[in-house]
């Protein structure tokens, strides 16, 4: 079988090796030729993935045509937010048949769009021919051949059983799911509350205040989810609890780090100047929180999140709004 990979950052990288480590012929299309020239000749992404070797089935190229050339699986690695803008320019040279699969995990400005639905609308394909992968997917951590799950979603069900096969390694175990809108709901608002632990970490408190925003940040995203149509049962799953515990605690997570800042008092502009790789909530939370405001879907901790980045609120007075909301019963609040 053989895939693109059209984004080198770090997850598109280590998705990409594990494509190949799967036996996969892979092609990893590079925004910089510099770059896909370095891989080549290293045999490793010394901006990304500093340290770990690339397997030979794996060809870098800055070309997305040369890359997209008789690809069977295509993978899109991509920031959300230019999700839209890079599937315009390659949408010409996709196979007829290909899978088209986001690896990107957020909500598009202005539009509220999933990825997959950005995908179906911009290339125009049914909808059953794209899929998603989301879990715990630190990338550092699955491109060192540590232990992980991840799961793939489609609405055709033997698509995802495809994806599966093709990366499936002895360090990577892949599950199916045929809730698209839950898996991807999942990957998209879990980064949003890894940025409320971050700033929690950054003040200096414990883990009972974390694990209350990565619970209570649990049923905002069920909330929304089954409010769209999702089952409530991927929550429980690896695109729900599994990313979101991995997402919120680990410091290799962008969006925590990112959070962390904040919560030493750093501003957006410093935290962003001193950030190298794209923390996705920090745009998605705008449109996570009026996705859900047209859902009539409350979502307080994600609201006090854009509250801090795109309001000036500071993080302490953001927790302090958040502890004085009226208590409601568990299940409903």
């Amino acid at each position: 079988m053989r895939a693109a990979v059209l984004g080198a950052g770090s997850w598109g990288t280590a998705y990409a090796k594990v494509l190949a480590d799967a036996g996969c012929e892979v092609a990893l299309w590079a925004r910089r030729p510099e770059l896909a020239a370095a891989m080549n000749a290293r045999r490793e992404n010394g901006d990304y993935l500093p340290g770990v070797g690339l397997p030979d089935r794996l060809t870098a190229t800055p070309d997305h045509e040369e890359a997209l050339a008789g690809a069977d699986l295509v993978i899109l690695a991509v920031p959300a937010q230019t999700m839209r803008a890079n599937l315009r320019h390659w949408a010409g040279a996709l196979g007829d048949d290909a899978t088209l699969v986001s690896l990107a995990k957020g909500v598009e400005l202005g539009t509220h769009k999933r990825m997959t639905e950005v995908i179906i609308e911009v290339t125009g394909v049914p909808a059953d021919r794209v899929a998603v992968v989301s879990g715990p997917n630190l990338a550092k951590e699955i491109a060192s051949e540590q232990p992980a799950a991840t799961v793939v979603a489609a609405t055709d069900l033997a698509r995802a059983e495809l994806l599966q096969r093709a990366s499936t390694t002895s360090y990577l175990r892949v599950y199916t799911n045929t809730d698209v809108v839950g898996v991807e709901l999942g990957g998209a608002v879990k980064n949003v509350i890894a940025l409320a632990c971050g700033m929690a970490e950054g003040m200096g408190f414990g883990d009972n205040t974390k694990a209350s925003l990565m619970t209570r940040g649990l049923a905002e995203t069920a909330r929304l989810g089954v409010s769209l149509g999702a089952d409530p049962m991927t929550f429980a799953g690896l695109a729900g609890i599994g990313d979101l515990v991995a997402t919120c605690t680990s410091p290799l997570s962008r969006n925590r780090t990112f959070g962390e800042r904040l919560g030493r008092g750093e501003t957006l502009e410093q935290a962003i100047a001193h950030t190298r790789q794209t923390a996705e909530g920090v745009k998605s939370c705008l449109s996570i929180l009026e996705l859900a405001a047209a859902a009539g879907v409350e979502m307080p901790i994600t609201e006090q999140v854009v509250q801090v980045c795109h309001e000036g609120i500071a993080p302490s007075v953001a927790m302090k709004y958040l502890m004085r909301r009226e208590p409601k019963p568990e299940h409903r609040s």
